[in-house]
């Protein structure tokens, strides 16, 4: 059952939400070549946890860390190891937080110092994709229209966009009602109305759409070894319109980006 949320809960949600945004710019200053997943679930469980905050993950389905540690051909659910990042890797870093009884949940993909351009644009594709599918979340659109947009524009560029695996409703619960897929036909599907709180995240891959599990039970790898991207943002509707309560500035600010969708969307 979708439970929509009213302006309150929003507020609170943002709150949440703002968690998560800050932890990731903390960690986007501290991913590179030589730090290992570990050293960086440690500091982001501790970074949560002096905002008043619980790590959204840990434990979660007996999910043992603070992050999704999800390096290169990982696509989702990594688990944080020593292993230390190398020059060219990406990482995708999903974090979730839970903070006055609701969740904040969203994903960023890093470049680990100098990446292939090829990979620099399965990132950017990626993360623009993201924006063109917030766009369709609006009041009287339905899920089909989000999935549609991410699908037509990562395809067209020849991306495999994951099917397994999807955006969710958001709340007290960290996977609410509806599901979000990132493919879908447009005018399918449940209807948004003003209120509803999702997590969007594209998750695609340089190759096949096709993807496999390790044997821990949790990681994901695509199904030809090539490199996956993740990014994703936590979106309300609020006066019929999608409003972002999750930020990558915090992010940028760190690694001195000064433009990007993101800043685009919120000015439209």
């Amino acid at each position: 059952m979708i439970k929509l949320k009213t302006a309150e809960e929003i507020a609170l949600m943002r709150e949440s939400a703002l968690v998560v945004s800050k932890t990731l710019g903390m960690l986007a200053s501290e991913i590179k070549p030589g730090v290992s997943g570990l050293q960086l679930d440690k500091l982001a469980e501790d970074f949560i946890r002096e905002q008043g905050a619980e790590p959204g993950f840990l434990g979660m389905y007996d999910f043992p860390n603070t992050l999704n540690w999800s390096p290169n051909a990982q696509v989702v659910h990594g688990i944080p190891t020593d292993e230390p990042l190398k020059e060219g890797d990406i990482i995708s870093v999903d974090c979730g937080a839970l903070k006055n009884g609701y969740y904040g949940d969203h994903a960023y993909t890093f470049p680990v110092g100098e990446i292939a351009p090829e990979t620099a644009k399965l990132l950017q594709v990626t993360k623009e994709s993201l924006y063109v599918g917030i766009r369709q979340f609006k009041a009287g659109n339905r899920v089909g229209d989000v999935g549609f947009a991410i699908q037509n524009y990562c395809e067209a560029q020849g991306y495999g966009v994951v099917r397994e695996l999807v955006g969710h409703g958001l709340g007290k619960k960290l996977h609410e009602s509806p599901e979000m897929p990132n493919y879908g036909r447009r005018g399918r599907g449940k209807k948004f109305q003003e209120g509803l709180v999702v997590a969007i995240e594209p998750m695609i891959n340089m190759g096949t759409k096709r993807i496999k599990q390790l044997r821990d039970g949790w990681t994901i790898l695509t199904h030809d070894g090539q490199p996956s991207a993740h990014f994703e943002h936590n979106v309300a509707i609020v006066n019929g319109k999608p409003e972002l309560l999750s930020t990558f500035q915090y992010i940028y600010d760190a690694l001195g980006i000064e433009t990007d969708e993101e800043v685009e969307f919120r000015a439209s």
